[in-house]
């Protein structure tokens, strides 16, 4: 998984977006058709500039080699950015991704991806850690769904 500091266009602090590539499948499987799996943007965007990006960012991972990591810079990082916590935070969302998904793959991501979604929103707010235990993270998940079961059941008794 990658989240990158993108500028906005003009250009004042960078924006901020987390894009996603299935971590556990090898990069020549999960990007030889160069599909952007999750994309979460914390800043506002054109279409034209959020597909350009992901295009940009996709060709970046795409030209590397195999056994290169695919963390990468692109258009730079903002003086208030820290790195290592941007590193833990990725870290932390794919420990709740396996935790939640039991080993998470890439169709975990695909079948599931409002699940996905909704992980990330309980741990990022406005690209920012809103949430460090993952054990909160996940009750609030696992409520949503028990919640989501509840109301089926009620559909189905009416």
């Amino acid at each position: 998984m990658t989240m990158d500091a993108v500028p906005n266009l003009e250009g004042n602090a960078p924006a901020r977006m987390f894009l996603a590539s299935p971590a556990r499948i090898p990069r020549s499987q999960a990007w030889t058709q160069g599909k952007t799996r999750l994309a979460k943007w914390f800043t506002t965007l054109s279409s034209k500039e959020k597909t350009k990006t992901i295009k940009d960012v996709t060709q970046m991972v795409l030209s590397r080699r195999t056994k290169m990591c695919n963390f990468l810079e692109y258009r730079g990082v903002g003086p208030e950015d820290n790195e290592l916590l941007t590193l833990e935070i990725i870290h932390r969302y794919v420990e709740v991704l396996d935790r939640y998904f039991g080993n998470v793959c890439e169709l975990d991501l695909i079948f599931n991806f409002q699940r996905a979604y909704f992980l990330l929103d309980e741990l990022l707010i406005a690209g920012e850690m809103q949430e460090s235990s993952k054990v909160t993270v996940l009750q609030a998940v696992h409520d949503q769904d028990a919640a989501e079961v509840e109301e089926a059941n009620e559909e189905k008794n009416k």
